[in-house]
Order: C-alpha cells, then sequence, then structure tokens
C-alpha cells in the first residue's frame, strides 16, 4: 500500500534467467496528497524501444511531480528480457503487445503480459504507452489511438504533437486489453529502435506532461503553450519497394508529399534496372526506413493522408523549432 504523499519504488517479479537470477520489472509509484486520477506510462514494451525509457526518467525527475493530485505509475522497462538482449520480443519469441491481456498459465510472454495487467493496468484509471519504429524504421512524432471516443480524442489533441492516427485495437495489443476495461490510452510513437532521438523525447515528455495537465494531476504550466495544434489523418498507407536493390533517398520525415512526387530510387549495385519510387497520394511523411537494402515488396515509406498536408508539414515544423535545443546537451524540455 502506497501512502499518500510517498513515492516508491517497486520491483515486479518476472521470469528468472536460466542461471536462476532474479529479474524484476522496475515500477515508480508517485502517490499525490489529494486523489485524484491514476495514469500508467509504460515504455520497452519491445525490449529494443529505448526512447520510452528516457521519456519516463525525465518525466520522473520533473519539479511539478511534488504538487502531484492522484497518482502517476511509471514502468519505464516492461519486457526486461527484451531490454537485456535488445530484442524486441522475449525469449520465447512472441511479441508481447500481440498477448495481451494474458495469461498466468500461458507462455513466458503471456505470463508477463497477464502480470502487468493485473499490476498496472487493472488499477489505472488512464494509459500512455511509449513505443519507436523498429529496428532502422523511424517514425516521425505521432500518437495512435481510438479517436472516436471523446475523452481520447481530446487527450490525444492536448500531447502536443501535429499528426493523431485514429487506429484500429489489433488482437492482443495492450491498448485493446486497456479498451475492454474501460481505460482511454494513447499510443505515442517517434524514432527507431536502439537509438534515442532528442526531438523524440522532448516531445514525449512534453506529452505525458501536457496529458497529466489536462487531467489536473498537475498544475498549469507557467510556460508558454505550444502553438503545435494536432491533426488527425484521413487514413495511412505503406509505399512498398517494386523490386529488390539499393535504396537512396534524402527525404525526410514530416515532409510534405504529393501525388506522383519522388522520394527515392532503386537500382542494382551497378546502377542497372533504376526505378523511382513515388507517392501515391497527397501527405505527410510519417514512417521510413534507413536501411538502404530493400527487397520487393518491403515496406519503406509510411505516408499518412491530410485534407490540408502543407499546414500539417508547418506544424511539423514547428514542432521541431519549439523543441530543438540550442544547446546540445541541454536535456530539460
Amino acid at each position: 500500500m502506497v501512502q499518500p504523499g510517498t513515492r516508491v519504488t517497486i520491483d515486479l517479479p518476472v521470469a528468472r534467467l536460466y542461471t536462476s537470477t532474479e529479474l524484476s520489472m522496475p515500477v515508480e509509484v508517485v502517490h499525490g496528497r489529494q486523489s485524484g486520477p491514476r495514469l500508467f506510462v509504460s515504455a520497452a514494451i519491445h525490449g529494443d524501444e529505448l526512447n520510452g525509457v528516457e521519456i519516463i526518467r525525465r518525466v520522473l525527475a520533473h519539479s511539478g511531480l511534488r504538487r502531484l493530485r492522484g497518482s502517476l505509475i511509471a514502468i519505464p522497462v516492461v519486457n526486461v528480457h527484451g531490454l537485456l538482449n535488445r530484442s524486441r520480443y522475449l525469449p520465447d519469441r512472441r511479441d508481447l503487445n500481440r498477448s495481451f491481456p494474458g495469461s498466468d498459465r500461458g507462455s513466458l510472454t503471456a505470463r508477463v503480459a497477464g502480470l502487468f495487467m493485473a499490476e498496472i493496468v487493472s488499477r489505472c484509471t488512464h494509459g500512455i504507452d511509449l513505443h519507436t519504429g523498429a529496428v532502422h524504421r523511424e517514425n516521425l512524432p505521432q500518437i495512435r489511438a481510438n479517436l472516436d471516443d471523446a475523452e481520447t480524442r481530446d487527450l490525444a489533441k492536448l500531447f502536443g504533437v501535429p499528426v493523431l492516427l485514429n487506429a484500429d485495437f489489433r488482437d492482443g495489443s495492450l491498448r485493446a486489453a486497456a479498451a475492454e476495461q474501460g481505460i482511454p490510452m494513447l499510443l505515442y510513437e517517434a524514432g527507431e529502435a536502439l537509438r534515442f532521438s532528442e526531438l523524440a523525447i522532448r516531445a514525449g515528455v512534453r506529452g505525458v506532461l501536457n496529458v497529466m495537465r489536462a487531467l489536473e494531476m498537475l498544475p498549469p504550466s507557467r510556460r508558454p503553450q505550444s502553438r503545435v495544434e494536432a491533426v488527425i489523418a484521413r487514413g495511412s498507407s505503406w509505399v512498398r519497394a517494386s523490386q529488390s536493390g539499393i535504396m537512396r533517398t534524402r527525404i525526410a520525415l514530416g515532409a510534405h508529399l504529393r501525388e506522383g512526387d519522388r522520394i527515392a530510387a532503386i537500382s542494382s549495385p551497378l546502377g542497372a534496372d533504376k526505378v523511382d519510387v513515388t507517392s501515391p497520394f497527397d501527405g505527410i511523411l510519417i514512417g521510413r526506413s534507413h536501411l538502404p537494402l530493400v527487397q520487393e515488396g518491403e515496406a519503406l515509406f509510411h505516408i499518412a493522408r491530410f485534407r490540408h498536408a502543407g499546414t500539417v508539414a508547418e506544424r511539423v515544423d514547428e514542432l521541431h523549432n519549439e523543441l530543438e535545443p540550442s544547446d546540445p546537451y541541454d536535456q530539460n524540455p
């Protein structure tokens, strides 16, 4: 039992290693003096997704937590086995974010999912799950959520990133399991696996704090409010490679693309059989592969549709301008 006005670190035991070394999922509970919402913020459900670990570290260091109303439950490393192995998966090669709500009698992954649901999600009123792109894939800061739910949509808009995707629930995902319990939840995507992105981290820290203020868990900020307004995408799709080869591109995340714009070129190592990769519609580039080696059919560029894509591109620029530190060692957004 965590008493009001206290802060406690809890180690949730998970399956031991082969060596009998004990492993635990680290959890920080910050319990305000006044009652209020109970928000969980989780990261590294995929063990190679590291930005969220740093986002949570910075949130926990925020001075405003001394005046917290309600409870913040921070879980920087959900998939401890995956983090140790720098792997997306657990040792049984299952995806934790396709294994919820889990089971205490199932696979290792199912048991971790069940533990997380029983000890964390079931005790909360709201949730934010922090993710990145996969290995060699980078995502523009964006929120994916059930935007048909009014409360979730309002929180998503207040998070403070320009791109919102109305994402369907996927079977076995944490979002779907939380929704079954009536818990509004946001999924933040930004950056790539096994890398820190300062922009993605700063946007995530600000977003989590914005949500906490919207829930009246924190007092209003004295700093000037962000000018970045969120826009809901009309849909999104991946552009895939029409052939295998070496890809060359200079396109940046957040770029405004028009139908038919050349995004990249793919050719053989000697330059033969060159084909262009073009945008199939007007939109904003929200995800991309950084690996020049591509196979036919491989997903290369993720483009979101917007009614006024040029306006969204301007808001992406505003996000960069607001969050790019003048001092590269300044880590306090």
